[in-house]
């Protein structure tokens, strides 16, 4: 039986991660649209979406453990870093343990253009360069969680589970980058980029795209 305490802690927990979603939602230019939710969800494409899943988890471990080689002289760029990269291995062993269990084959996939085009934002120089990759880790991530909580409801109980377990570790991520991009360049700066950056998001969101990704646009009919 759940104590007074431990039930008031769990709905605080609740509360906070309501907050944290509502604010993910209003940074993000637009929702994942209905017609991607319907593919995605679709018990035919799930092994595929796992798979895409699992490619992302580990570049986002990748990325994070580059910019730490990258930008070693800044220590609390560093410490959030090793903390990201660590959790989404972890996430990608989690992904890949529903895999093996369900017995599904693990493909080499081709990635979608979501990340590749955004990270043509990223400016070349110093230290723009950092604000800007920055700034694309924290619209990546705000769009993976958003994906997660609106997926979720849709899957069976095994993947809602998994799914909404991820949400907050995603939204802090998204803070994260967006917070250390902040302590780069500042808020104005930061504002100014994003003007330029999330309409760009919005297309590669709402464009059709020919292959099923889990950043991808609607399937294209």
């Amino acid at each position: 039986m759940m104590t007074t305490s431990a039930a008031a802690a769990k709905r605080s927990d609740g509360d906070r991660l309501a907050v944290d979603l509502a604010a993910l939602r209003a940074f993000l230019p637009c929702a994942t649209p209905a017609a991607w939710l319907q593919a995605a969800a679709d018990p035919a494409n799930l092994a595929l979406l796992l798979a895409d899943h699992a490619n992302c988890e580990k570049k986002a471990a990748a990325t994070a453990l580059n910019l730490a080689y990258r930008y070693t002289g800044n220590y609390p760029l560093l410490h959030k870093l090793s903390r990201l990269a660590r959790e989404e291995l972890r996430h990608f062993e989690q992904v890949i343990a529903i895999m093996e269990r369900r017995q599904m084959t693990y493909p080499a996939l081709s990635a979608s253009r979501y990340a590749r085009e955004l990270r043509a934002f990223v400016r070349a120089e110093e230290p723009e360069r950092l604000v800007d990759t920055l700034l694309v880790g924290a619209v990546i991530e705000a769009r993976s969680c958003e994906r997660f909580a609106a997926l979720a409801p849709l899957l069976d109980t095994e993947l809602e589970a998994f799914y909404r377990s991820l949400l907050r570790s995603e939204a802090r991520h998204f803070e994260d980058y967006l917070g250390l991009a902040q302590s780069v360049a500042g808020p104005v700066e930061v504002e100014a980029r994003l003007a330029l950056l999330l309409p760009q998001e919005a297309l590669l969101i709402e464009a059709p795209d020919a292959d099923l990704r889990f950043h991808s646009g609607p399937p294209r009919v």
